[in-house]
């Protein structure tokens, strides 16, 4: 498979150089313009890029495979005795009454500007 790979790129290679090579100088200059015949050589070059390209084996790496660790060891740990010492709770929090409250202050240069605070009683 790689031996014909490498001999059908080679052969479309030398088919295109001998294309090029075997039309006479004088006559293409006759027959492109200066723009034409420099798209003909990039075009050339793109179809020499694409045989050499097409011959060559892909480059792949090896294929990696990853493990994860292994599981940590289980840890035995004795129990307490059930019964402990008397949890207290916090008194419950005693909630303010908030609100917003509008007014307008007068900034220098500015004239008066429309704000706004949180009061709390």
């Amino acid at each position: 498979m790689k031996v014909l790979q490498v001999v059908s790129g080679t052969v479309a290679a030398l088919a295109l150089v001998g294309g090029l090579a075997a039309a006479e100088p004088a006559a293409a200059r006759d027959r492109f313009s200066p723009g034409a015949a420099a798209a003909l050589g990039v075009l050339g070059g793109l179809a020499v890029g694409g045989a050499i390209a097409a011959s060559q084996s892909p480059a792949y790496g090896a294929p990696v495979y990853y493990a994860p660790p292994p599981p940590p060891p289980p840890v035995y740990v004795e129990s307490g005795p059930v019964y402990g010492e008397p949890v207290y709770y916090a008194p419950r929090p005693v909630y303010r009454r908030c609100f917003t409250e509008r007014f307008s202050e007068w900034v220098p240069g500015w004239g008066w500007q429309p704000s706004r605070r949180t009061v709390c009683r």
